[in-house]
């Protein structure tokens, strides 16, 4: 097989067969999809949520994980918050010439790998090949089928004094991304928090009663999340500096930067407001799943008029904080 992506692997011929077969099938496992233009699945619920997105990650690997494990956990998270069990995948390749094929099988094998690990099955797909310097390397596009199950799902409606859980140390994926640029200077150790977190939240609904709304804050960071939920549903909210779970080498390199962690992007760490009674229990679920261990409470619902969040700092003083303004490093996921 070639070493390299060539414009013919695009134009439908010989060489795409070749690729898809050799690449694609190979990984993903479904030789009669390949035969067809599309998929045939089977849906068993009478509600079903659909969500799509594109991935532009530099570079394209990773402390802990890779362009491909991400396109999968993103899409997977996507539908996981919104209440929905995610059952189906597609993905879309947009591939430069004289991209390397080994790095294509590589990023392909991640997927497949993350894919059987959240029980979801990467049903169709397509590949273009664009001209060399268009691209970047590569590009994905994937769109996600879930169902909803009787029963189970996100409340919104919300209480003063709900609690805000997060469930995770915030930032790792922004700065292990920065840091394996090579622009920082200095050697980070941080993996990135990538990770499919559909298991874990599945248990949330299914035992408790009280969850007002769960979110993943990808892009523009915790903050950013907890402003548009704000806004959103018209409430106030406050977090508290001293609570918010963030490790030493993230404060370290922020220090060191001029970022703030509460604006850091997280590819796999989930928000979750629940009535103020359950959180203990939501707490204890998700911290028996590895992605949930350093689950923490961060603040509450104040009020239901103004739509906004409020950071208390330590001194006891509080801020008001916005969305992330402009761009703190491009190609984050």
């Amino acid at each position: 097989m070639e070493k390299y992506i060539s414009l013919a692997h695009g134009d439908g011929g010989e060489l795409s067969h070749r690729l898809i077969r050799d690449v694609f099938v190979e990984a993903f496992g479904d030789g009669k999809a390949a035969m067809f233009d599309a998929a045939e699945i089977t849906i068993t619920s009478p509600q079903i949520a659909v969500s799509t997105d594109s991935f532009v990650i530099k570079p394209i690997f990773f402390p802990g994980g890779s362009i491909g494990k991400l396109a999968v956990a993103g899409t997977v998270n996507d539908l996981a918050v919104s209440g929905a069990k995610p059952a189906f995948l597609t993905c879309g390749f947009v591939i430069e010439e004289g991209f390397p094929i080994a790095d294509l099988k590589r990023i392909v094998t991640d997927m497949a790998e993350e894919a059987r690990k959240t029980g979801v099955a990467i049903v169709a797909g397509d590949t273009k090949v664009v001209e060399r310097g268009s691209a970047d390397g590569v590009y994905i596009n994937t769109t996600g089928i879930g169902m909803y199950e009787p029963g189970i799902g996100c409340t919104l409606d919300f209480e003063e004094g709900d609690a805000i859980i997060v469930t995770g140390f915030i930032g790792d994926h922004g700065i292990a991304v920065l840091a394996a640029r090579g622009e920082l200077g200095i050697t980070v150790p941080i993996h990135s928090d990538c990770a499919s977190l559909n298991r874990m939240l599945g248990e949330v609904l299914r035992h408790t009663d009280g969850v007002r709304i769960m979110r993943d804050p990808t892009r523009g960071g915790l903050a950013t999340t907890l402003v548009e939920i704000a806004e959103d549903f018209h409430l106030t909210m406050k977090i508290n500096e001293v609570d918010l779970p963030v490790k030493k080498e993230v404060h370290g390199v922020c220090d060191l930067l001029g970022f703030d962690p509460l604006y850091l992007a997280n590819e796999g760490k989930a928000v979750i407001i629940v009535g103020a009674n359950e959180k203990d229990k939501v707490l204890d679920i998700v911290r028996e799943f590895p992605e949930g261990r350093d689950a923490a409470v961060i603040g509450s619902i104040t009020g239901k008029q103004k739509g906004q969040l409020l950071l208390e700092t330590p001194l006891g003083s509080k801020r008001l904080l916005n969305r992330l303004s402009g761009t703190m490093f491009p190609r984050i996921c």
